[in-house]
């Protein structure tokens, strides 16, 4: 499940409950989590995928208005993997909502919202996030370079990055972590403790 770091304050909030309350409320973004283990045939191809979590996409797009889903997915192999990366690492925003549920791999958002801190959230199988329109982001993989998503769109065209002149993305490392996550900042606490084990940094 999804964990966050917010670096301004040197500490991590990897409790479920907690993510949610953090991501929904304080930062205004939407965060849930669908079950994966058991649901999807191993290879499953991209109309499966769809046709599996059809229940919950059709849910989505009754509330967001968003009209066609497809299903991303990308590795080390992926053609362009850097150029696309490039794209998105960068401070942005867009015209739309960015929806993306993660059926395998991982990936990290770092969000800036209007209010409060910069905060980073690691996605991986099992995480819907709803980043709304006109929030400055950016997001890069994990250390594998792997992600396959859904992706919901109202018009794929208002999905184009808006790019900031004042973006603060080159300020944080794209450092995703483990179970054993220890803050980029040494003593860092973790939802109120030490924490302990390393990073798993990407190259």
């Amino acid at each position: 499940m999804a964990s966050i770091s917010i670096p301004a304050q040197k500490r991590t909030i990897d409790d479920p409950g907690a993510v949610a309350a953090y991501v929904n409320e304080a930062a205004g973004l939407t965060y849930e989590w669908w079950p994966v283990e058991g649901r999807l045939p191993q290879g499953a191809d991209a109309p499966t995928v769809l046709k599996t979590y059809e229940p919950e996409i059709e849910r989505l797009k009754r509330m967001g208005g968003y009209v066609t889903a497809d299903v991303i997915d990308v590795g080390p192999q992926t053609p362009g993997l850097d150029a696309m990366l490039a794209k998105f690492n960068k401070e942005h925003s867009h015209a739309e909502d960015e929806v993306r549920f993660i059926v395998d791999g991982a990936g990290l958002f770092f969000i800036r919202p209007a209010v409060g801190p910069v905060f980073a959230i690691q996605v991986s199988a099992g995480d819907l996030l709803t980043v709304p329109a006109g929030t400055r982001h950016w997001f890069d993989l994990c250390a594998d370079r792997r992600i396959r998503a859904i992706r919901l769109f109202i018009d794929p065209g208002g999905w184009t990055p808006q790019y900031y002149d004042d973006g603060v993305h080159a300020e944080y490392a794209p450092v995703c972590w483990g179970p054993r996550y220890l803050a980029a900042n040494a003593g860092a606490p973790k939802a109120g403790t030490p924490a302990a084990g390393g990073p798993n940094a990407r190259p």
